[in-house]
C-alpha cells in the first residue's frame, strides 16, 4: 500500500463502507432519538455517512452496559494473560485493516493519506500492542510492616472510563485513551469528535472481533454539548479522560464537581515554542523540523511548534529557509501521495484560522502564504503561512490558532528566549536547537512544559509520557504512567497469628 498511486487510493476510498451507528453493548445501534448528523469530507464537501447523534439517553445505555461488564468481571477480572491476548489480537486486526483505518481518518478530517497510513494507523496498532504487553508485567506491592501484619498494595481498575477525544488524530487519540484504560481492566465509553467519528466506530467493531467482551468498549458519537456533557455529568462514570481545548477541559472539571467527583484527566491546548540558537550547527535540519513542527497535519496539533524564536544574528537567513520550505508544502488532495499538506477539518475551523491570518496581516509581517485555496475547485485548504517580526503580545503569538500559521520572533539572549517561551498560559511542549550541551540542559530545565525536544521537535514514544503543565492540563497519555490514571491504589491489611 505504500506504493499506491493517487488513483489507487481514490479507487479504494470509493469501495469503503462506513459504520454510522453507535456501538453499545457489543452491537451497532441507532441513537434512541433516531437523529443523525453528517460526517463530511473537508477536502471535497462530500457527505461520507449519516452518523447516529447520541445524547444523554444513549450515554446512559452505554455507561450501564459498561458497568454491568465491569461488575460481572467479564473483562475486569479476566486473567491478565487472557486480556493481553485479546488486545494483541486487536493490534493485529488494525494492521490487517491498515489502509481502511488510514482512509477513514483521511476522508473524515482531511489528513494526508501518506501520514495516516505510515504514522497514525500503525501507531494505533503499536500502542495497543505496547499496552497489551504491559498487562502481565506490572506487579503490586507489599508494604513493610511488623510481625503479624501483611499489608498488600494493589492497583485496581476504576470501573467505567469516559473518553472524549479530538478530531485531529481520530484513531490515535481513541487508542491513546482506550488502550491504557482497557489494559487496566476498565470498561470504556468513548465519545469521538463529531467531525471525525468514523475510525472510532470501526475500531469498536475490530475490538469485538478481537474478543473484547460486549459492554466493555462502547462508542457514542454525538455533539459535545449533549453526549460529551452527559458523560462529564454522569453519576456512574468513574473517570473522564479528555483531549481538546482548554475551555472545554475546564468545563469537564466543573462537571466533575457538579456530579460525582469523578477523576478528570485533561490534556488541553498548546502554543509550543521552538528556540533556535545561533550555535545550532545544522540550520537546514532545524528548518526542516521547524516546518514539520508547524505544518504537519495542517498545524492541527496541540503541541505544534507555532512560536519560532530565532537568535537575531541568524534570524534573517533562517526566515529565508522557512519561506522556502513553506512554499514547497502547498496543500493538495489528501489522497494524492504527492500532496504535502491536506485539508482543514471543516468550514468552521477554516474560517477561524483565516480570521487570525487576516488580523495578523495588519499587525505583523506576512512573508509567505496567508490565503485560503481550493483543490479541484473544492475544499477547506489554507496555505502554509509565516509571519515574521511578530510582537510577543500579538494574538498570533499568544492564542492557539490550530492551523498552519507560524509566528517568528527574534531574541538577543538566552534569558530573553526562555522568558518569552515561558510567557504563555500553555505548557505542553517545547523544542531547543543548540550544539552546546550545557545550554541544552540549562534551557530544558527552565522551560515550563511537559516535553522538551532537543535538536528535534515533538518527540514522543509509547515509553514516554505525553502531557503538559499550566493550562495545557495535567493529564498524561502514553507510558506506564498513563495506567496510573485508570487505576486506584487499594490497600488490603491482613493480621495473622505469628
Amino acid at each position: 500500500m505504500l506504493n499506491y498511486k493517487y488513483q489507487d487510493w481514490k479507487t479504494r476510498a470509493g469501495q469503503l463502507t462506513f459504520r454510522g451507528q453507535a456501538f453499545i453493548d457489543g452491537k451497532f445501534t441507532d441513537a434512541i432519538s433516531g437523529r443523525t448528523f453528517n460526517s463530511i469530507n473537508p477536502a471535497t464537501g462530500q457527505v461520507l455517512s449519516a452518523v447516529a447523534e447520541c445524547d444523554a439517553a444513549d450515554v446512559d445505555l452505554a455507561v450501564a452496559a459498561g458497568r454491568r461488564a465491569f461488575e460481572d468481571g467479564r473483562w475486569s477480572r479476566m486473567a491478565p494473560g487472557d486480556r493481553k491476548a485479546v488486545l494483541l489480537k486487536l493490534a493485529d486486526l488494525i494492521r490487517a485493516n491498515l489502509e481502511e483505518m488510514a482512509l477513514l481518518d483521511s476522508l473524515d478530517m482531511g489528513k494526508l493519506i501518506t501520514d495516516a497510513v505510515t504514522i497514525d494507523a500503525p501507531g494505533s496498532a503499536h500502542f495497543f500492542q505496547w499496552y497489551a504487553e504491559c498487562i502481565d508485567k506490572i506487579y503490586d506491592e507489599v508494604a513493610p510492616t511488623g510481625p503479624g501484619d501483611l499489608a498488600l498494595i494493589s492497583r485496581v481498575p476504576l470501573g467505567v472510563v469516559g473518553a472524549v477525544t479530538p478530531w485531529n488524530f481520530p484513531l490515535d487519540m481513541a487508542t491513546w485513551k482506550a488502550a491504557a484504560a482497557l489494559a487496566a481492566g476498565n470498561s470504556v465509553v468513548l465519545k469521538p469528535a463529531e467531525q471525525s467519528p468514523l475510525s472510532a466506530l470501526r475500531l469498536a467493531e475490530l475490538a469485538a472481533e478481537a474478543g473484547v467482551p460486549d459492554g466493555v468498549f462502547n462508542v457514542v458519537p454525538g455533539f459535545g454539548v449533549t453526549a460529551g456533557q452527559a458523560l462529564g455529568l454522569h453519576m456512574d462514570v468513574d473517570c473522564l479522560t479528555f483531549t481538546g481545548s482548554t475551555a472545554i477541559g475546564k468545563m469537564f472539571m466543573q462537571y466533575s464537581g457538579q456530579s460525582n467527583l469523578k477523576q478528570i484527566w485533561p490534556e488541553t491546548g498548546g502554543k509550543s515554542p521552538n528556540l533556535i540558537f545561533a550555535d545550532c550547527e545544522d540550520l537546514d535540519t532545524a528548518a526542516d523540523m521547524a516546518a514539520f513542527g508547524i505544518f504537519f497535519n495542517q498545524g492541527e496539533v496541540c503541541s505544534a511548534n507555532s512560536r519560532l524564536y530565532v537568535e537575531r544574528s541568524i534570524k534573517d537567513a533562517f526566515v529565508e529557509k522557512m519561506i522556502a520550505r513553506a512554499e514547497a508544502m502547498q496543500p493538495g488532495d489528501p489522497l494524492d501521495p504527492a500532496s504535502k499538506m491536506g485539508a482543514i477539518v471543516d468550514e468552521k475551523q477554516t474560517q477561524g484560522i483565516m480570521r487570525f491570518v487576516q488580523e495578523g496581516k495588519a499587525s505583523a509581517n506576512l512573508v509567505t502564504g496567508g490565503d485560503r485555496v481550493t483543490v479541484n475547485g473544492k475544499g477547506c485548504f489554507i496555505q502554509p503561512t509565516i509571519f515574521d517580526d511578530v510582537n510577543h503580545d500579538n494574538p498570533l503569538a499568544r492564542d492557539e490558532i490550530f492551523g498552519p500559521v507560524l509566528s517568528i520572533i527574534p531574541f538577543d539572549s538566552e534569558a530573553e528566549a526562555v522568558s518569552m517561551a515561558n510567557d504563555s498560559i500553555y505548557g505542553l511542549a517545547a523544542s531547543v536547537w543548540t550544539n552546546n550541551l550545557s545550554r541544552a540542559c540549562r534551557v530544558s530545565e527552565k522551560l515550563h512544559v511537559g516535553t522538551v525536544s532537543v535538536n528535534t521537535v515533538d518527540a514522543l514514544s509509547a515509553q514516554t509520557p505525553f502531557g503538559g503543565m499550566k493550562q495545557s492540563g495535567f493529564g498524561r497519555d502514553l507510558s506506564l504512567h498513563s495506567l496510573e490514571k485508570y487505576t486506584a491504589l487499594k490497600t488490603t491489611w491482613i493480621k495473622y497469628k505469628t
